[in-house]
């Protein structure tokens, strides 16, 4: 009983490791956080944007022959299986878009970030164009 108290004592004392030792364990917690998803730890980032280069779906058009390479964050609204990869309707506020991944594991009102190229689907009915943009995922 006496040597758990002197060690109880010695870390108290002002010589002890122990501002160090908190200043590391914070410093590792941080760094371990930042590497990870926020959601993880149960913070709630619905109205914060993870890097400035996610763009608002609202904003993404089709380009002729170029296919742009863009970040979309949103909630997941639907899911449709295809074979051998899923299709998922994103929505983010400000519209939504289809995305097409070999993902398989992403549920209805998931966040997520995805990375994808722009692109377009020719739909002509009747003289007239129904086309359809979506995001096909790297």
């Amino acid at each position: 009983m006496q040597q758990a108290k002197n060690f109880y004592l010695l870390f108290w004392d002002g010589y002890s490791i122990i501002p160090y030792r908190l200043g590391f364990t914070l410093f590792l917690i941080a760094g371990l956080c930042s590497c990870g998803s926020l959601n993880m730890l149960g913070f709630q980032a619905s109205n914060f944007n993870f890097g400035s280069n996610v763009t608002p779906i609202r904003e993404i058009k089709p380009q002729q022959n170029k296919q742009t390479t863009v970040y979309i964050q949103g909630k997941v609204e639907k899911r449709v299986p295809l074979i051998k990869r899923w299709a998922y309707q994103i929505n983010d506020t400000t519209g939504t878009i289809w995305v097409v991944t070999n993902q398989s594991n992403l549920k209805q009102g998931a966040k997520v970030v995805i990375k994808g190229k722009v692109c377009y689907q020719s739909i002509p009915l009747a003289n007239q164009e129904f086309g359809e943009v979506y995001i096909e995922e790297e």
